[in-house]
């Protein structure tokens, strides 16, 4: 089929004909110079792959008349440049992979076909956790247990990588996925097959947003729609509303982007930008440097939206040229930018296209804060951190609150540790992580952190030996500029020594704290702190002794360490007084962005980036010295417990079964709001008197081998027992925090997992009840396999998160909404009644359903299979199944 807008092709340079693009601008069309830069991305995408089959030419002019179809509900395809994974959700994804090729064979099918069509990387970044900190040697130490907990699961990968088309791996200490993905992978635009166009991706990290600080526009997907992207489909998506969001005004000269970024999470979550396009723009946005913008994108799960847009202009060049880009490259990049119309200056009004909304932030209101202490959300002004704090200690059982009675909010509880006497009371900060794509990318911030270690350290002041402290980079380029501007010592001697290139703190992978420390948090039954440059602080999420959690800049970080506590008035109160006696305040030792940005300016040099990345995919000796099978099917070993055959194909015939309703119902469990993917599939380590625990201890492992569920996810049999097993999940039957149920039928308390084995061997379908914002957090795709193999068909919430909806729509779990001012509390649910869906053979998008419970009331809900395509892949009993099927024909 001819592309019907093969007549906007033209050459790039008229010296170089085999080089073309599809110059949008020969559409003629007025309606495209008032569109959003983000959707001008969508709509060359829908130009330069119209078929008429996948993308026709009405979804480019649904594009186009974005003013008008944006409140619609419009359904529109996108296909990405590329996919990017990260290792947790890389290794469940190839095992998707491989587990398909088996299925494809089994159904006569070409199981080659399983491969790859769009560009994938794959950055391994999860597996590294904090076991050793403080030493010279803790990254070493940390590196070889990296390679001795997770060898299967990277000869999986690196089969993997051999096995399909189109993947690119960079392995292990290479740095945080988002990190290496815009300072190395980022193409900004792509040159393939003789074609220009803007680069673009969905990654399985809901922090891919971080490259739109680039210019890039990517977000976050689950694994089992990337998978799809991966296999040449194209993702269909509601054509957003974009929000304007106006930066003016000049950030004083205290400020970090990290303050900056908190006050925009807190400001967008109270605008509502759910399902939506952020798109940045006004004179304040030139006063960002790329690392700013992208700490600002990288937050964009934490404040709802899908993507948080940064169209390039000349900072990003400067950028690209700083990171020791192709200087061939630079030249067609921005010349291919200016034809298309996808060029931005900021200071020209003329240029600002139409929104949906405009909302401003006048940079020079922003102050020092942090954020939590459960929720990233949840802002505090660092001036106000000790009420607040004071606040939540006393506050009713919830997000910012943990009920301790007012007698015991002063309690102190002696130990003593390394021969020396110490003492732990409400607040007293035992983490401190320096850690997470959001700020590590970020040189402002790092070099802030090391210039304010310097002066901390020349000031007499240390950080208590008992406090955790960790400082993992999210490149290696971090660490070769802290060395280069000599700040690196400095925070060494402070604690902060470099522990590994990876997620860590932020994910759970914080490691154990001090068994001193720990007896006494359990002792006081102390609400203990952990502070960390992260973007998640969810409950249960850091370490299961941390209670309270804040997100912080790296400076922040640091200075909480050295305090010891979070009940501090900066302002107002010493850090610490040094050994002459001196009192000494954070104002004493506080860089100004002056002195950052001339330390910036000398030390963060191309050359860095250019020696760091031309060995990047070699330097890795235990790597590269992996041996992995080269045949196209994966020969699956019984005995393993990483890497595992998962069910989710048995019986897959090529007949389509026609849906049926869901019949006499049992609710698992009754849940309240912003239930988390890390409450439904936790990510941290396995707990000794767990389900998973007692399987893996039956498979012959010690808990010193149990490793953490994140690592695991190659194994359903653990995943699916880790499901719902988050020690923070509030469940209504039990009414606290426990990874327990009620298993109806007997009235007998017990793990989640084994009473959902009961309801299904004795045949009962299960429901979820939750509340607001079901699924929020990271984009995981076992927050949906786990609760289908636990045999659940619906979840009943009164809002879902965009990625966890489209993962439960990939399993073929039917996301159920109440009716608008319905709830479980109004509509007097209980969750002991039994529930029958009815679901009638003709289905439309975002129908209205019957729901009968067995008490003889009837109430509806609306199913909310967004697009024809999700209805479609429900039709097939998911995603994965869909597309086995189509690629069985022959």
């Amino acid at each position: 089929m001819t592309n019907p807008y093969a007549r906007t092709i033209e050459p790039l340079d008229p010296q170089k004909p085999d080089h073309k693009f599809f110059n949008l601008k020969k559409l003629e069309d007025p309606r495209y110079n008032q569109l959003p830069f983000s959707i001008r991305v969508l709509l060359e995408s829908a130009v330069r792959n119209c078929d008429e089959f996948l993308v026709k030419k009405d979804d480019v002019e649904k594009i186009l008349n974005w003013k008008v179809t944006q409140s619609q509900s419009v359904e529109v395809p996108f296909r990405p440049a590329r996919v990017i994974l990260q290792d947790f959700t890389g290794v469940p994804a190839v095992v998707d992979f491989a587990a398909m090729r088996d299925a494809v064979k089994k159904l006569q099918g070409d199981p080659e076909k399983i491969n790859p069509v769009c560009p994938a990387d794959l950055v391994i970044d999860h597996s590294i956790q904090v076991d050793f900190n403080r030493k010279s040697d803790s990254l070493q130490k940390n590196q070889d247990l990296e390679f001795e907990r997770n060898r299967e699961r990277f000869e999986f990968l690196k089969w993997g990588s051999k096995a399909f088309r189109n993947m690119r791996i960079i392995p292990p200490g290479s740095g945080i996925v988002h990190q290496v993905n815009l300072e190395y992978l980022a193409r900004v635009v792509f040159e393939q097959d003789g074609y220009y166009y803007p680069d673009s991706l969905v990654g399985t990290d809901s922090h891919t947003t971080m490259i739109d600080g680039l210019g890039v526009l990517g977000w976050g997907v689950g694994g089992i729609e990337a998978e799809a992207v991966m296999l040449g489909q194209p993702i269909s998506m509601v054509l957003p509303e974009v929000i304007g969001y106006k930066l003016q005004g000049t950030p004083d000269k205290y400020i970090t982007s990290t303050d900056i970024v908190l006050t925009v999470t807190k400001h967008l979550r109270q605008v509502g930008v759910v399902g939506k396009f952020v798109e940045f723009f006004g004179p304040g946005v030139a006063q960002l440097s790329i690392a700013d913008r992208a700490t600002i994108a990288n937050m964009c799960p934490e404040y709802g939206a899908t993507a948080a847009f940064f169209p390039v202009d000349h900072i990003s060049i400067q950028y690209l040229k700083q990171t020791g880009r192709d200087t061939e490259k630079l030249s067609y990049i921005e010349k291919y930018l200016k034809a298309v119309g996808m060029f931005r200056d900021y200071s020209n009004t003329a240029q600002d296209p139409e929104f949906t909304q405009v909302v401003e932030l006048d940079l020079s209101t922003v102050v020092p804060c942090c954020s939590g202490p459960k929720r990233p959300q949840d802002r505090v002004a660092v001036s106000e951190m000790k009420q607040d704090f004071k606040a939540c200690l006393g506050a009713k059982q919830g997000f910012k609150g943990f009920q301790v009675a007012p007698e015991r909010h002063d309690v102190r509880v002696p130990f003593q540790y390394n021969g020396a006497e110490y003492s732990l009371s409400h607040g007293s900060v035992v983490i401190a992580a320096i850690t997470s794509c959001t700020n590590t990318s970020n040189p402002s911030v790092m070099l802030g952190a090391g210039l304010l270690a310097r002066k901390a350290v020349k000031a007499g002041l240390s950080v208590k030996p008992y406090i955790k402290t960790s400082l993992s980079p999210g490149s290696g380029v971090v660490t070769y500029y802290l060395k280069e501007s000599g700040v690196m010592d400095f925070l060494s001697q402070l604690g902060f020594e470099v522990v590994g290139y990876g997620c860590m703190t932020c994910i759970g992978n914080s490691g154990p704290l001090p068994e001193q420390v720990v007896e006494a948090i359990t002792q006081g039954d102390l609400v203990a702190a952990g502070v960390l440059s992260g973007n998640r602080n969810f409950e249960g999420r850091v370490h299961p002794n941390t209670r309270a959690n804040y997100l912080a800049s790296p400076p922040l970080v640091i200075a909480y360490a050295i305090a010891g506590t979070v009940r501090i008035d900066f302002e107002k109160e010493p850090l610490a007084v040094n050994s002459e006696g001196k009192e000494v305040f954070l104002r004493d030792i506080w860089p100004t962005r002056e002195e950052i940005q001339a330390v910036e300016r000398q030390f963060v040099i191309p050359a860095m980036f250019k020696e760091v990345y031309e060995k990047v995919e070699k330097v890795n000796e235990r790597w590269n010295s992996l041996k992995a099978p080269s045949d196209k099917l994966y020969t699956w070993d019984t005995n393993s417990t990483y890497i595992k055959s998962p069910p989710f194909f048995d019986g897959l015939t090529r007949e389509l079964q026609t849906p049926k309703s869901i019949t006499d119902a049992y609710v698992l469990l009754n849940l309240g709001d912003s239930v988390t993917t890390d409450h439904i599939s936790p990510a941290g380590n396995i707990a000794r008197n767990s389900s998973a625990a007692r399987y893996l201890t039956g498979r012959g492992l010690t808990p010193r081998e149990f490793n953490s569920y994140g690592s695991r996810r190659g194994n359903d049999a653990v995943m699916a027992r880790g499901t719902f097993a988050n020690i923070r999940l509030f469940n209504k039957f039990i009414n606290k925090q426990a990874p327990s149920t009620i298993y109806l039928p007997t009235e007998e308390t017990m793990d989640v997992f084994d009473a959902a084995e009961k309801y299904q061997q004795a045949g009962h379908p299960l429901l979820i009840l939750a509340g607001k914002e079901y699924g929020s957090g990271s984009s995981r795709d076992w927050a949906a396999k786990g609760p289908f193999l636990l045999g659940i068909k619906a979840v009943l919430a009164e809002s879902y998160e965009r990625i966890h909806r489209s993962n439960l729509v990939g399993m073929g779990v039917i996301p159920l909404e109440y009716l608008p001012g319905d709830s479980a509390e109004s509509l007097g649910l209980t969750g002991r009644e039994r529930y029958t869906v009815i679901i009638p053979p003709q289905l439309t998008p975002r129908m209205t359903v019957d729901i009968k419970l067995d008490t003889g009331k009837t109430f509806q809900a609306k199913m909310r299979f967004d697009t024809d395509v999700e209805l479609t892949y429900f039709h097939h009993g998911g995603i994965l199944n869909y597309m086995i099927r189509k690629m069985s024909e022959n």
